[in-house]
């Protein structure tokens, strides 16, 4: 989605052209040819948001302000939630009326490995539920330095081995997951192809984090301009998650290097703002010369993970949509 030629809030693309043969523009259009900008003013807000207070020091302080940030916005009112435990690991089902139950979207939270949870991207993920039109099971890993490599591996295995043990054919499940989630939605791929087994029927990697030797030229590039993630914290994380002597460029821990022939079908969504634009633009270029059936979106001006504030965000429910629309191409055909 790097260009669109009709109307943000038209999605047939007919609406736009009756406006324009009456000579009249959409409300956003209007306010975008006026000079201001709503979308610019919904993001400047979230910015707003996520800068209010300074980054906590502490590990379980941090954990708590991602949670008090993400859940500044509640579930929707339809939303219905049910808390589930699989070998020790908490989980979450959501479903909203008119999804499929016999589908499910597995997601790992974003947060560096090192924070982040259910409560912190439920609204994220229940809408991106919605989108798809099935099931939602969010996962509450382990979370470094208390928990580092491979716990949140292990820990994503059980989900799908959850999932499967309740009936769930592969081809109907769809794994996704934002930032560090990312990373860990394409290394349970990677483990199940490693071991001959089905795989899900597609991937959605939102700002994925894929790169953990923080080698791309976006680090530098978007440092000014990313409100949220930069080399010397991601390094802090990387330390925590993955400490001496782990070789970072192992490809189970940085899948940007793993080897990805056969690899699911995917979408890939980033931020113009981000510093890891180039995680997913790399990883999306490695896909493609594996002959991976691979969709990338790069949102601009958005930043990093921003579909997390749907709620105030028209990007976001955008980017929720698009995603949704791809996975049930995939996992609905």
């Amino acid at each position: 989605m790097l260009v669109s030629e009709t109307c943000p809030d038209d999605t047939t693309g007919s609406a736009h052209a009756d406006r324009g043969r009456a000579g009249l523009l959409c409300w956003r259009c209007f306010l975008s040819a006026a000079g201001e900008s709503v979308s610019q003013q919904e993001i400047d807000a979230v910015r707003a948001l996520l800068t209010s207070k300074p980054r906590p020091v502490g590990w379980s302080e941090r954990r708590q302000r991602i949670d008090e940030i993400g859940s500044t916005w509640p579930v929707a009112d339809d939303v219905r939630l049910e808390e589930v435990e699989f070998e020790g690991v908490p989980g979450e089902w959501s479903i909203v009326p008119g999804s499929d139950p016999s589908h499910v979207l597995l997601f790992f939270h974003g947060g560096g490995y090192c924070s982040g949870s259910i409560v912190s991207h439920r609204r994220m993920v229940t809408e991106a539920g919605r989108a798809a039109r099935m099931r939602t099971l969010a996962v509450n890993y382990g979370l470094a330095p208390e928990h580092p490599y491979p716990a949140a591996h292990k820990d994503a295995m059980k989900a799908w081995r959850f999932l499967r043990m309740q009936g769930i054919a592969a081809r109907n499940i769809a794994v996704g997951g934002d930032s560090a989630g990312g990373n860990l939605t394409i290394t349970l791929i990677n483990r199940l192809r490693a071991a001959g087994e089905e795989q899900p029927g597609c991937a959605w990697l939102a700002s994925p984090w894929t790169d953990l030797t923080m080698s791309g030229a976006s680090l530098e590039a978007k440092a000014t301009i990313d409100p949220l993630i930069h080399k010397a914290y991601l390094e802090e994380l990387a330390d925590a998650y993955a400490p001496a002597p782990l070789d970072r460029k192992d490809p189970r821990i940085s899948p940007l290097f793993s080897d990805l022939r056969g690899f699911s079908p995917t979408i890939i969504q980033v931020g113009s703002s981000e510093t890891l634009i180039d995680d997913s633009v790399r990883f999306a270029r490695a896909l493609g010369l594996a002959d991976v059936d691979v969709t990338l979106q790069v949102w601009p001006h958005m930043i990093h993970a921003w579909a997390m504030w749907n709620a105030r965000l028209t990007e976001g429910r955008e980017a929720l949509e698009r995603a949704g629309e791809f996975i049930r191409r995939r996992v609905h055909s």
